[in-house]
């Protein structure tokens, strides 16, 4: 007996359409082959079905059965692929019928006949619509997230005893979409967030994270150890505008994909990541035997903080210079290619020299010209030349740390969203969602400077030996600087302002 099961595959966030084919001839009782490109643990998933069979009070049909995964020349290696490979087993002994071709199914099985969690299903069923699937059967654990997604129909189920009592039509499914979902299905915010009223003194550094979330732009902090680098970094979450239900999904998917979606629950901030320097090129681009996002793709609209940049691997930063630029990565191994977004902030903070003390007032520092040049050259000039904002976070004095409370992050993320609000404006009808995104014809339509301007920009140009890409970074900076103010041209104060944030360029790598 012939029947077909349909279920879906993931590639990236490439969702396609899979038919889980299960066929049986006379002979003995067992389940001897997955074919199709089936990975370990899809080979290894004979031996929970039959668990979950025999545990769910079902009997095994008998034959022998052959399973295919279409399309046969994509790999497959998920345990997602569990339920629709026991449904076919049972759909050719007659214990249940073959679902319509527009429901699928997706989850993993339990010995005991339970329905786990899987991971990926966000991106999955936003795509189910474009696939013509009109109704998705997940685990309960799933079923939210699926929800989520909206254009589609999602019904949970707990166990195999429950799915089947659904498909028999012996126990309500009461499906639910994305209408009958509430803040519930939204994780709840952080309460540990930092906020720069705590952040006493360093004016310009909180001037720069001001420019950096209005623009969405990159950012350096160099300094001593102990000045309050890190806890700006963190701050900076709590004045980045609030995201839209698109941004919201767009994360949310690879967090999904990368198994890191708590309950399901679609995020309610932007991510912050912050790697540890030892971390791996892998780890932090992508990749992998099953290519999962990196930490990189993790902080898509989002912040990623590298502290104590010089520390990381060399090869691992230089692998972040193109998918910066663009805004995606693209990650190719034997089993596939896939494309990650990564259209993210990167905010890294370094020590001046190895001993951190260069420049200080208490003069202890004791490296050489030698040892500070080579940390310094572990950053690369064409990563540097990325960097939009680079600012110096000194040590404080003691009146500064005495200070009353400075400005709370509630008043400049007020002027966050502002200067964002006239930029989406502008970019209305474009997939543009900040000035950081401009493309060259986009600096050139939006960035037009007056003749005051145009003469600063020659000098500086020639002075700072700019390349076109530090030209085009220093022209949307400017524009950001002036979408704060309210202003429509770029003037010369905000040009002059914007230049002053390259110039540790020339302090610290280019002498």
């Amino acid at each position: 007996m012939y029947t077909t099961v349909t279920s879906l595959g993931l590639q990236g966030l490439n969702c396609y359409r899979v038919s889980v084919e299960a066929d049986s001839v006379d002979g003995q009782s067992s389940l001897t082959e997955i074919v199709g490109l089936p990975g370990a643990t899809v080979r290894e998933s004979r031996n929970r079905i039959d668990g979950a069979i025999r545990n769910s009070a079902l009997s095994s049909p008998t034959g022998h059965i052959t399973i295919n995964l279409a399309p046969a020349d994509t790999a497959k290696d998920s345990p997602l692929y569990d339920l629709p490979i026991m449904l076919g087993i049972l759909g050719t002994g007659g214990h249940l019928h073959s679902p319509p071709a527009d429901h699928a199914f997706l989850g993993e099985l339990s010995m005991g006949g339970e329905l786990r969690a899987v991971k990926g299903v966000l991106p999955m069923a936003r795509a189910c619509k474009a696939l013509g699937i009109t109704r998705l059967y997940v685990p309960e654990g799933n079923r939210i997230e699926a929800a989520l997604a909206g254009d589609v129909e999602v019904v949970g189920a707990s166990t195999v005893q429950e799915l089947l009592e659904i498909l028999n039509n012996h126990r309500p499914a009461n499906p639910i979409t994305a209408a009958d979902l509430n803040d519930a299905a939204v994780q709840a915010p952080r309460h540990n967030v930092h906020d720069f009223s705590e952040v006493r003194g360093q004016e310009q550094a909180k001037r720069a994270m001001e420019i950096a979330a209005a623009g969405g732009h990159n950012l350096l902090m160099v300094g001593p150890p102990g000045t309050g680098k890190s806890m700006l970094a963190r701050c900076l979450p709590s004045i980045l505008p609030p995201m839209t239900r698109e941004e919201a999904l767009s994360a949310s998917e690879l967090h999904s994909v990368a198994g890191l979606l708590p309950g399901g629950l679609l995020l309610s901030e932007r991510p912050f990541r912050s790697p540890h320097h030892t971390i791996s090129n892998v780890g932090l681009a992508g990749g992998g035997t099953r290519v999962k996002p990196g930490e990189l793709s993790l902080a898509h609209r989002g912040v990623l903080f590298l502290d104590e940049l010089p520390e990381f691997s060399r090869a691992a930063l230089e692998v972040l210079r193109q998918p910066l630029e663009d805004g995606n990565i693209t990650i190719s191994r034997a089993s596939g290619t896939v494309t990650y977004p990564c259209r993210c902030m990167m905010v890294v903070a370094l020590n001046p020299c190895p001993c951190g003390q260069l420049g200080s007032e208490n003069g202890r520092c004791s490296c050489s010209q030698a040892d500070i040049a080579r940390y310094m050259r572990r950053i690369s000039g064409p990563l540097l030349d990325r960097i939009d904002l680079q600012v110096e976070v000194g040590a404080l004095t003691y009146d500064e740390m005495s200070a009353p409370p400075a400005e709370p992050s509630s008043a400049i993320r007020e002027r966050v969203v502002a200067a964002r609000a006239r930029q989406v404006q502008r970019f209305e009808g474009t997939e543009i969602v900040s000035n950081s995104g401009m493309g060259h014809r986009q600096v050139t339509e939006y960035c037009r400077l007056s003749p005051e301007a145009d003469r600063f920009m020659r000098e500086a140009f020639s002075s700072m030996n700019l390349s076109a890409r530090s030209h085009d970074r220093l022209c949307k900076v400017a524009r950001t600087i002036a979408d704060l103010a309210g202003s429509e041209e770029i003037a010369p104060e905000h040009l002059a302002e914007a230049v002053q944030y390259r110039a540790l360029d020339r302090k610290y790598w280019r002498k």
